[in-house]
This record gives C-alpha cells, structure tokens and sequence, in this order.
C-alpha cells in the first residue's frame, strides 16, 4: 500500500487481493488516496439543496440520456481535472494523513489525533464540494454514480469526525474505493488501454432500470438498507482473492513478453477464473435489485473481462483495468459494511 501513490501516477499500481482483504484493510490507507481536492472552499452552497426530478434534475447533467449498458470508457472530458486533483491530494496525504491510528475513537484522541482528524474531515468536505462540477460534467451515467458516491461517502465520513469511531472507517473506505475506480479508470483512458482492450469486450444487456436523476450537489448512499446479495458479493470476492493469490504475486510492471514460463501459466489460469468471476458478479448486481449497485457490479465485470482479453498481450498499462475492477467491485463491499453507521 506504501507504495500506492507512485504507483497510480505512474501507471504501475499492484494488483488488490480482493478475497483477503477485510474491510480494515480496505479503508487503512483512505485518506492517502481519497482525498482528491486541496484547497478552495469547503462548503457547497448547493449541498443542501433538495433533491430534484424530471427535466429539473436533468439540467446541466451532461450523462442525463445515458440509458444504455456499462461498457469500458475510452474517453471522458472530466478525467483531466480529477486525475491532477488525485495526484495532488495523493501526494498531500502521503504527509498529512497517513499515520493517524485509525483505531482511536475521538473520546480516546490526544489533542494532536484530533488535529489530524480534523483537517482530514475538512479536506473530505472540500473535495467533496469540488467533485460536483465533475458529476455534472461526465457523460456517462456510470461516471457520475462513482463521483456521487465519492461525494455522499466522503461527506458522512466527515460528518462522523467529532464523534469518531472506528466502525466509521467503512465510510472512508468507500469513499476511497469509488476515487481509486475513478482514478483507474482515467488512468486506462490516458494511457491507452481503455482503448486498446475496451472495444473488444462484448456487451452486456441494457439495463432494465435507471435510478432516478438526483441532484449532484447532494447525492444520497446507493445502498440504505440490507440485502442478502450482500454476503454473497462479500464471498464471491473472498473466493476470487484466495483463487488468484499466485496471480497477485507477479509484478504488474513485467510484460508478457518478459513472463517466465510459470509466470506465463500463472496469468493464464487466473484469466480463466477471472471471466467466471465476472460473470458471477454481474449476476449478483442483477439480482440486487438496485440499479447503481447493478451498474457498478457491471463496470467490475466488463473491466475484469477486458483485462483478460489483454492478458496475451498483456502490458503494465493493461493493469489500470484489473484495478479499475478490483475498485468497483469493493465499492459494494465498503457499502455493505457501512450499512450500520447510516
């Protein structure tokens, strides 16, 4: 994890165990890597606006007639902005945040805990506030979901700093995982693969429900009450981490030109579980009977699925898919967990 920051602005991010890790582990380096804004203001004036319906909430939101299927995106006009944001508050955190003992309630804090907590509560707030401009800019529906879901997990996190307790990490850790997609996924744009491996993967049904349009400025948690595709989610993740334990040893900066012959077999039989694995969470997101639950379980699979098409050709570019999967996919899972601090 120490090494997440360079990893991301480099294009070289390892690999998540996605089975192994527990939700602690999800959520331990949050504020290293989802803190996405710095500076500005740390109030929206729209924040508490209500929510709007109809062609109302349709103004101004540029992913308002993305009805279609989850696809693989090749480009996005918001991805220049949140990719020199992430880089910014990565870097910041890698200073500010880091070492805070996560395990400390706020009744437990040293007057330098709560210091700490503090600021990592307004720069949320901030970044926050600053992510609406991208879910309204985005044209797709899928985007827009991941930024509103940062916004509304970044804000309760926030919310819960003065009376901080340890359960409330699974907010953050949410949070964290809807900006590590978000920074994958533009990660496969600028780099390529989104491009190269995307157009490939074939499609999957269109939808049969939309979630309704809100408004950006205050998007509300996709998930509020239990489901029992919960603890499915949770095992199907756990069974792919312990499958695929061999397949996160290997470096992802190596090439597949440059792979050993075990390291060659490696890939290739993690591949295969891999598109098995895809189809089972996209089977769970339709069973979820939620519409951002389902679209987020489709991103993991068509990302997942389009990794495995790289995998002969496979490039370090290429893993930018497997983490843009791996993110979506833990979204739901911080989501299931944080069910009890909503």
């Amino acid at each position: 994890m120490a090494s997440e920051r360079e990893s991301r602005s480099r294009g070289n991010n390892l690999k998540w165990a996605l089975g192994a890790v527990t939700l602690i582990a999800v959520v331990a380096t949050a504020l290293a890597v989802t803190l996405l804004l710095s500076g500005g203001s740390d109030r929206d004036p729209a924040a508490n606006a209500p929510s709007k319906t109809g062609s109302d909430a349709a103004s101004g939101i540029a992913s308002a007639n993305d009805t279609g299927p989850v696809a693989v995106i090749t480009e996005d006009p918001s991805c220049g902005a949140w990719t020199s944001i992430h880089n910014d508050l990565a870097s910041g955190g890698e200073l500010l945040w880091n070492d805070r003992d996560l395990s400390v309630p706020a009744s437990a804090w040293t007057d330098k805990q709560r210091g700490k907590f503090m600021a990592a509560a307004q720069a949320m707030r901030s970044a926050a506030a600053q992510t609406v401009g991208l879910a309204k800019l985005t044209p797709h529906r899928v985007m827009r979901e991941l930024y509103e879901q940062f916004i509304a997990y970044a804000r309760a996190y926030s919310e819960r700093i003065p009376k901080y307790t340890p359960a409330d990490n699974n907010l953050a850790g949410t949070a964290n995982s809807a900006s590590s997609a978000l920074g994958a996924i533009c990660a496969a744009i600028t780099d390529g693969s989104a491009a190269a491996r995307g157009p490939m993967v074939p499609p999957v049904a269109a939808p049969s429900q939309i979630a309704p349009l809100g408004n950006p400025a205050n998007p509300q948690s996709f998930l509020t009450s239990p489901t029992p595709v919960c603890a499915e989610w949770k095992a199907a993740l756990d069974q792919f981490g312990r499958q695929t334990a061999d397949w996160q040893k290997i470096d992802p900066r190596i090439p597949a030109m440059l792979w050993n012959p075990e390291q060659k077999a490696t890939n290739y039989a993690a591949a295969s579980l891999m598109n098995t694995y895809a189809s089972k969470l996209e089977q769970l997101g339709r069973r979820s009977g939620n519409p951002i639950f389902q679209d987020f379980a489709e991103l993991s699979a068509q990302y997942r699925r389009a990794f495995v098409l790289a995998v002969p050709t496979y490039t370090p570019p290429d893993n930018h898919l497997a983490n843009a999967a791996n993110y979506a996919s833990t979204i739901i899972l911080g989501a299931c967990a944080a069910l009890a601090a909503w």
